[in-house]
């Protein structure tokens, strides 16, 4: 029994001392492997985004001309209820334009609102600011020209917005 144990340590020596002139030889190899995978790699990714952008700028729909266009296109892109574009150019000087849109539950109102400021920055317009995204029951966004109103509809009954907004025109087309 114990004649066997030196034979396997001598065994195991002898592949101890010729696995470091292996290992000597493999860090060269992998060196220029590595080398010629960095090479490669760092010249697919300059080739890769012009292909893809090449690529999305043919799927894309043809965007709206204006924000307003962009944005209902958006609400009913994500399926917005009752839509309404109201014109208060000559209300208000804090915006040209009010959109007004219902969604059928908290969820879908924070996706429609989601959406309509990623279309936005996609046609170049980003958000001043945005507001009720928590609750989700009102959220306003406001793109400058054009303010978002996305709503639950009972939050939309309540206030009456359109109502509110078709009063001021009113009166003030009497008045002139």
């Amino acid at each position: 029994m114990t004649a066997e144990k030196p034979a396997k340590k001598k065994a195991a020596t002898k592949t101890r001392t010729k696995a470091p002139a292996k290992r000597a030889a493999r860090p060269a190899a992998k060196k220029t492997a590595r080398k010629s995978a960095s090479k490669a790699a760092v010249k697919a990714p300059a080739a890769a985004p012009k292909a893809k952008a090449k690529a999305k700028s043919k799927a894309k729909a043809p965007v709206p001309r204006g924000l307003a266009e962009v944005v209902t296109a958006a609400l009913d892109e994500m399926k917005g209820q009752n839509i309404t574009v109201l014109d208060v150019r000559g209300v208000t000087s804090v915006a040209d334009t009010i959109v007004i849109a219902s969604g059928t539950s908290d969820r879908h109102v924070k996706s429609l609102a989601t959406r309509v400021q990623e279309r936005a920055r996609e046609a170049g317009q980003r958000p001043l600011g945005v507001e009720g995204e928590r609750d989700g029951e009102w959220v306003l966004v406001d793109l400058g020209d054009v303010i978002v109103h996305v709503m639950l509809p009972r939050v939309r009954e309540f206030y009456a917005l359109e109502k509110l907004w078709d009063v001021r025109t009113s009166e003030r087309g009497s008045a002139d």
